[in-house]
């Protein structure tokens, strides 16, 4: 099967003008599809529409807008359907100052307010001064007084404020100079979420600005504003990574190959691969996701990069050695193909392996790059053998002696000899290395930060970072409290386990702001233990009681604060409560208390991130294995094959773990594509070994394996470097993490095919030495390389 693909291949050259019509019509959708993906998509889509006629001629129903859209009125106080809106907003507006509780602090932050209730796009607000009253009376007291107060009434004002568990570490921070604003949006008014945080931004800053004595300081949290910080990134970064990753691939293929010819056939095919890749993602939907607008166009360019020198060294070898331009294209294919194929299956055999992944940025960034190896791959075997057997490649082999590389790579020729008469110490080293590496490798920690997925310095971070320091968190969790029907309604022993939970939670210090029940019962008048206390939380306000007591759903919540350090360092805080929550419910058999929220299900599903890698590499290893045992019918040569293959993998997570990185994501994601593209080397050596190993002795068909593809799997390596390295200057952390991992892997995988596969293959290779008898071992010399050309 994979003979007749690469003849098909090679077949290609004998009809250019078919060839070429099919590049164009693929360029032509790609174009299409990145500029309006529902003219290709619609008909298609049409094609398997209900032909019904009773649906025939119906007027298709407007979409419904989404459903704060549909909201209508405001309510000044905040307060809206007898809950609090504490959760769940939009937007968050941090403002900092030490004068809140003053004249003029009390008439800017009243303005600030007023300000943003007139906008169109604020559907709902509430801040400190729109919190329920505890006291019994349900009597109001001004949580901020008007600017005419006297000092000691915002003395009293600031002590009630930082008293009222609702406000304090809620929604002013214990040291009364941060103050939050929470901002549901009007998506009925909303045009756009970047103009939207720029026009708050802008209201509460112009505000500001006319008490220039408060120092007031303006920060913008939230959903909206931290995925207007994504997407601003991926756009400023998108194009730019691209360009540098393409210019630098056009600039290496010029040093290395001086030819002009040479430079635009061997970039035309990466450039023409990530183009249609870039185009097919908007047809699948995969635009969005923060890896593929950056990462995968990159990393496409450069494995199409490396399959494109080794097929055009194999053409202009064949040329210097005299053959025409189209048989030397079609040799080229048919001795070079097989490898570029095996190369590009393995490729995406690792990428796809990320289908296993739980996340679903993960799974849809290994479909994305499955898809751009395949399209990368159509491109180097179409346009290389195209190109080279077109006026063109007439004067290709003219260049093959100034390849730079080429004329340095004898003197690597002794350090191959040493290693290959020190077979078996080296084949120990290699193996024990590889075991000590992976072991190490195996002791990093997983772990996860929201702050991971934001651009370094952009204002969102900042915002999430004063969020942590000032109000103890930036994330919100809850123990949750259930209890049955069985439990009489009002009971003391409700009051008490409530009171338990929010103790347990109050001795962790890594806890913020925890807040229940038992918070505004302490602070009512009375002792707080006494019995029956919970029957006095009925007079309440209904918006105050039911955020923290549902007694008609027999349940109850504590909520709490997490900050942004990682959830891998709440682990054992998570841990610990949950096994003080399991020892209150064998106290009380009939209430179930546990931990909900965003933070806790990923600290439930930390261990998943490890199992994604597992799974991962343990599926692509597999299935790479079988198929470079099937593909070069030795289960000998797949064996040895393994080694190579995870050295690169166990030097880089040992090195990661040696920095004190964690295993993030971006590193999951990074491990299991080096692993296709680290075996893409290997596979072009034991391809010209196995070739040579026909005709030679063991020894020499070893050499001859590496003068042949020695400069190929340098130059590649030094393009993949240096082309994904461009991604290390990306704001975006995830990337820059992926970046170097694959950086520090690809690096290591050469040495792994230079320094360790030549003595395994001396050691386990099949030798004819035994049948043939001995010969001498010739020295690799500068000669032998530049015969080769």
């Amino acid at each position: 099967m994979t003979r007749f693909l690469i003849r098909f291949f090679a077949s290609a050259v004998d009809h250019p003008f078919l060839v070429s019509a099919f590049l164009l019509v693929l360029t032509v959708v790609a174009t299409i599809a990145r500029h309006d993906p529902s003219l290709i998509r619609d008909p298609i889509d049409n094609l398997f529409a209900n032909d019904d006629p009773a649906v025939i001629g119906k007027v298709p129903t407007p979409s419904a807008p989404p459903a704060a859209a549909v909201r209508t009125g405001r309510v000044a106080g905040g307060v809206r359907g007898g809950q609090l809106p504490i959760n769940d907003n939009d937007v968050v507006m941090i403002i900092q100052s030490d004068e809140f509780f003053s004249s003029r602090g009390s008439e800017a932050i009243s303005t600030i307010v007023d300000d943003l209730r007139s906008l169109s796009i604020v559907d709902q607000l509430f801040w400190m001064g729109d919190t329920p009253p505890i006291n019994l009376f349900a009597l109001r007291d001004a949580v901020l007084p008007k600017p005419s107060s006297s000092e000691q009434q915002f003395a009293r004002a600031r002590q009630r404020a930082l008293e009222h568990p609702l406000i304090a570490g809620q929604l002013l921070s214990e040291d009364g100079q941060t103050l939050l604003i929470f901002i549901k949006l009007d998506w009925l008014f909303v045009e756009g979420d970047e103009e939207t945080v720029e026009t708050l931004k802008s209201t509460v800053t112009k505000t500001a600005d006319r008490f220039p004595e408060l120092n007031i300081d303006v920060q913008v949290a939230g959903r909206v504003p931290t995925t207007v910080a994504i997407l601003e990134s991926r756009d400023r970064n998108e194009k730019r990574f691209v360009w540098i990753a393409l210019g630098m691939v056009t600039v290496l293929a010029t040093i290395l190959f001086r030819g002009l010819a040479s430079v635009l056939i061997v970039s035309a095919p990466p450039i023409i691969g990530v183009y249609w890749s870039l185009g097919a993602l908007p047809l699948f939907e995969l635009q969005d996701n923060p890896f593929n607008q950056i990462v995968t166009p990159v990393l496409i360019g450069m494995v199409g990069f490396t399959d494109s020198i080794h097929l055009f060294l194999d053409i202009r070898r064949l040329r210097s050695n005299g053959m025409t331009s189209r048989e030397a294209a079609k040799q080229g294919v048919i001795r070079v193909g097989l490898a570029c194929f095996l190369t590009s299956l393995t490729t995406a055999i690792g990428l796809g392996s990320l289908a296993l992944a739980e996340n679903e940025v993960v799974r849809e960034f290994g479909m994305s790059c499955v898809m751009g190896v395949g399209l990368s791959f159509l491109a180097v075997l179409l346009v290389i053998p195209l190109a080279s057997a077109s006026k063109l490649g007439d004067r290709i082999q003219t260049a093959s002696k100034e390849n730079v590389v080429d004329r340095h790579l004898a003197r690597i020729g002794p350090l191959i000899d040493w290693t290959i008469r020190h077979h078996r110490p080296m084949g120990m080293v290699a193996i024990g290395g590889t075991v000590a590496l992976l072991l190490v490798s195996l002791q990093m920690n997983p772990d996860q930060r929201v702050a991971m997925l934001l651009p370094t310095g952009s204002p969102a971070l900042k915002a999430m970072e004063t969020l942590d320091e000032s109000m103890g968190g930036t994330e919100t969790a809850t123990v949750q409290i259930d209890w049955s029907k069985s439990v009489p309604r009002g009971s003391e022993e409700i009051r008490m386990v409530i009171a338990e939970a929010q103790a347990i939670l109050d001795e962790e210090e890594l806890i913020g702001s925890p807040v229940s029940l038992q918070r505004f019962i302490d602070v009512l008048p009375g002792d707080p233990d006494a019995a029956g206390r919970l029957s006095i939380t009925e007079l309440l306000p209904p918006p105050l009681k039911h955020a923290f007591y549902k007694p008609d759903d027999n349940s109850a919540v504590v909520r709490f604060k997490i900050r942004d350090v990682g959830i891998a360092a709440y682990a054992p805080v998570f841990k610990r409560i949950d096994e003080r929550l399991n020892g209150v419910m064998e106290e009380h058999p009939d209430f179930n208390l546990y931990l909900s929220g965003r933070p806790i299900g990923r600290w439930k599903n930390l261990y998943q991130v490890v199992l994604d890698l597992v799974y991962s590499l343990g599926s692509a290893s597999v299935i790479i294995f079988v198929v470079l045992t099937i593909a070069f019918r030795s289960l000998r040569l797949g064996l040895i094959a393994i080694v190579p293959n995870t050295f690169p993998l166990a030097f880089t997570g040992a090195c990661f773990y040696w920095m004190g990185q964690s295993l993030e994501i971006a590193a999951v994601c990074a491990f299991t594509v080096c692993l296709g593209i680290a075996v893409d080397d290997t596979i072009h050596f034991l391809s010209r070994y196995r070739t040579d190993s026909e005709q030679m002795d063991q020894d020499d068909a070893i050499r001859s394996a590496f003068v042949s593809t020695g400069s190929a799997l340098i130059m590649t390596t030094v393009i993949l470097v240096l082309g994904i390295s461009s991604v290390l200057i990306s704001g975006m952390r995830e990337q820059r993490i992926f970046a170097l991992i694959t950086c520090l892997t690809i690096g290591s995988a050469l040495l792994g095919d230079l320094l360790l596969l030549p003595p395994l293959l001396a050691w386990f290779g099949k030798s004819k030495r035994d049948t043939e008898g001995t010969s001498e071992m010739p020295v690799v010399t500068e000669g032998d390389v530049r015969s080769t050309e």
